[in-house]
């Protein structure tokens, strides 16, 4: 029985690091993407600058950061427990009160994380079909503005594809551990019993 317990415990750690890492990624993918465009309708360019495009501009993006970005911080809270937990086989504290707490915190995490992994594909996609249809409506080989502008939004949109699909190895890691945390915690006197 101990063997199995320091199994878990010995995954649960490498998982917490592999989301850890993933998140981390996630987030630093989103915060370099950016790209420059320059708006040309006809003839007429609207602006001579070009116009500088981030994950700042749409909203999903920014909740998808910000899913991350709780992911991380609570990811990096568990890593001390997981830590001393798989190399002693004990917990830090000797109550009930920290399977509890991972046990309720995994799954909030790992829901929130696919969550923000739904709306990157959703947004993500979406604009791909829209500004697809758009550049296909407004297609003229005449100018050349209007093609780099659709290979920046290309691949802006492909980097937060990327980005998400990051995002879901961390849900996938957070909700194994949510199992682990489940087994783990199994047999045990819990908040309702």
């Amino acid at each position: 029985m101990a063997s199995k317990g320091i199994t878990i415990a010995a995954s649960t750690l490498a998982l917490r690091i592999l989301t850890l890492s993933a998140l981390v990624a996630c987030v630093v993918v989103f915060i370099i993407n950016s790209v420059s465009v320059k708006v040309v309708i006809e003839d007429l360019t609207i602006n001579n600058e070009p116009t500088k495009i981030t994950v700042r501009d749409f909203i999903a993006y920014r909740f998808v950061i910000s899913t991350a970005i709780i992911g991380t911080a609570y990811t990096i809270l568990q890593l001390p427990f997981a830590l001393n937990y798989a190399c002693t086989g004990k917990r830090m504290m000797r109550n009930e009160c920290l399977p509890e707490f991972d046990f309720y915190g995994d799954k909030v995490i790992s829901f929130l994380l696919a969550t923000g992994a739904g709306a990157g594909f959703a947004v993500s996609f979406e604009l791909k079909s829209i500004l697809k249809d758009l550049f296909t409506a407004i297609e003229d080989p005449t100018i050349p503005e209007i093609q780099e502008s659709k290979a920046s939004y290309n691949r802006f949109l492909n980097r937060g594809i990327i980005a998400t699909a990051v995002l879901s190895l961390g849900f996938l890691c957070t909700a194994i551990i949510s199992v682990l945390s489940s087994i783990n915690r199994s047999g045990r006197k819990g908040f309702f019993n």
